[in-house]
């Protein structure tokens, strides 16, 4: 079984685009893929009932109920936040649902809530229940100006907190310039020794991550 958690340097930074593009190229090439956001804020309420847009953007036709998502919110602050007065997020039921989604699958994608350090609970960041999963880390980035600072800090992060990056990979937004992200990147190789990916409007180059 291959597996990622898939964390951001900020919110908005692209992590549903490329959890969706590694979840396509999974199910292109065969495989039974669990992609899985436990986490949401932000959800709209359709038919009376919240629905994550990017859990349904990353799920499996046969995933169902908490196997799309575990807790949904409206508000689009830190979860921490979000479930005040709804409820207590627990991590328990986390993990029960991810062992049971992931069980029976090739290819395992958890896409994390905004990034390493956003509250879960009162004590549990994403950095914690990412490493309560045990996968190894892919942190997603902006491509343009700030992305080294930003990048080498989240990394810096998760390796503070003994976790494994698999790769940093620069989700690009149309009308960029290819040559400045490409710089970014080469900057941000020379100073992390890991995979560092560009992901532009043909996501074949995460075929190297299956």
């Amino acid at each position: 079984m291959t597996g990622y958690f898939v964390t951001g340097t900020d919110t908005g930074v692209g992590k549903t685009h490329v959890t969706a593009a590694l979840a396509e190229r999974g199910r292109r090439a065969g495989k039974r893929v669990f992609a899985w956001k436990p986490i949401e804020t932000g959800c709209e309420s359709v038919n009376g009932t919240l629905v994550g847009a990017d859990q349904e953007a990353i799920s499996s036709d046969w995933q169902q109920g908490e196997l799309r998502g575990r807790y949904r919110f409206r508000r689009p602050v830190a979860p921490w936040v979000a479930a005040r007065g709804e409820g207590p997020i627990e991590p328990a039921r986390i993990m029960e649902t991810f062992q049971r989604g992931a069980g029976n699958a090739d290819l395992v994608l958890v896409e994390g809530a905004g990034g390493w350090r956003v509250p879960i609970t009162e004590d549990l960041d994403m950095g914690g229940l990412a490493k309560m999963i045990g996968l190894p880390v892919i942190v997603v980035a902006r491509g343009g100006l700030g992305t080294i600072n930003h990048s080498l800090l989240t990394v810096e992060a998760v390796e503070r907190d003994r976790q494994e990056v698999a790769a940093v990979v620069l989700s690009c937004r149309p009308g960029e310039d290819p040559d400045f992200v490409e710089e970014n990147a080469a900057e941000i190789r020379r100073r992390f020794r890991g995979r560092v990916l560009s992901v532009w409007s043909d996501p074949s180059v995460l075929d190297s991550m299956l």
